[in-house]
């Protein structure tokens, strides 16, 4: 059973993280929302409250396939200053192991020289900072084990990168048409 964290610091975009976790839960993958600030209630950029159901000391890495980060301001400035968020997601870069981000927070991933060589996005202000990268403009992109994506409005093209890697492209296909998402009506 795949098992996925998405993680959540002050400032960082609802949408943009309760979609992924929405798309997957209906998919029946577990994904838990991580409190990286030491309390189990973070509020978005957008003064909404989340209730997480981890916080970041009571993840299990080891049973989990992907590394999740949501943009938003500060909330990718948050994420990244988070020492050991850092240190798991340079480790998920040495295992091979799934790293997503979205918006601003790809940019996270091209300061610690992951993207060179790679094909990726963000949303188009953080793009300077996709360090090695080759930049994509595309809804989500996925390069091996890195899947980046643009923004708020990319959000569902975003999670269902991430499914398509956890659970294959025909879940993404069922997916499609629970969500009416581009499926021709």
């Amino acid at each position: 059973m795949s098992r996925a964290a998405i993680f959540l610091a002050a400032g960082f975009e609802e949408i943009e993280a309760l979609t992924v976790v929405d798309i997957l839960r209906r998919a029946k993958i577990t994904i838990d929302m991580v409190s990286v600030t030491g309390e189990q209630e973070v509020t978005g950029s957008h003064q909404i409250t989340v209730k997480t159901d981890k916080r970041l000391e009571e993840v299990d890495f080891d049973e989990t396939e992907i590394l999740i980060l949501p943009g938003g301001m500060p909330g990718t400035t948050n994420l990244e200053a988070c020492v050991p968020l850092m240190d798991r997601v340079d480790e998920f870069y040495r295992k091979d192991k799934y790293l997503a981000a979205i918006c601003a927070a790809p940019s996270i991933f091209g300061h610690k020289g992951i993207l060179k060589g790679k094909k990726a996005c963000s949303n188009p202000g953080f793009e300077s900072h996709l360090e090695g990268a080759e930049v994509i403009r595309q809804p989500a992109v996925t390069d091996g084990h890195i899947i980046t994506s643009r923004g708020m409005g990319t959000a569902i093209p975003f999670g269902l990168a991430i499914l398509e890697q956890l659970a294959g492209p025909e879940a993404v296909l069922e997916m499609r048409k629970k969500l009416v998402y581009e499926t021709g009506l």
